[in-house]
């Protein structure tokens, strides 16, 4: 397995929204993005997470986890950033596990029922 095939824990940030409220705003449409039917069976194509940070004292970014390979985060990074519009950067990075347990677990999960199901393992 190459290193773009392997997959980890990738955080795509959305920069530049003045509050928390603007960037929480954000996390429906994207969810609608990454999973346009929310009652679908499991898995999901690529599991997914939110959180906030704190950029600076006067801007926040919304960081959308993902567990997936290097190609599917920088493809999911472009689907965001088309989303989001120009005006705010969205940029894409390797994220830490410990970080992001649940969706750790989430990719451990649904791995398996893709694997019971006979899908593609990632």
């Amino acid at each position: 397995m190459s290193p773009q095939d392997e997959a980890g824990v990738y955080e795509i940030r959305i920069h530049g929204c003045p509050n928390t409220e603007e960037a929480l705003a954000l996390q429906a449409p994207i969810e609608r993005l990454l999973c346009p039917d929310p009652d679908h069976a499991p898995p999901c194509e690529v599991p997914w997470s939110f959180t906030l940070t704190g950029e600076e004292a006067d801007s926040t970014a919304l960081v959308l986890g993902v567990y997936t390979s290097r190609g599917q985060a920088a493809q999911v990074e472009e689907r965001v950033r088309t989303l989001v519009g120009e005006k705010r950067p969205v940029a894409v990075s390797e994220g830490e596990a410990e970080d992001w347990e649940e969706l750790v677990e989430q990719y451990r999960f649904e791995r398996g029922l893709r694997s019971e199901r006979g899908g593609p393992e990632q």
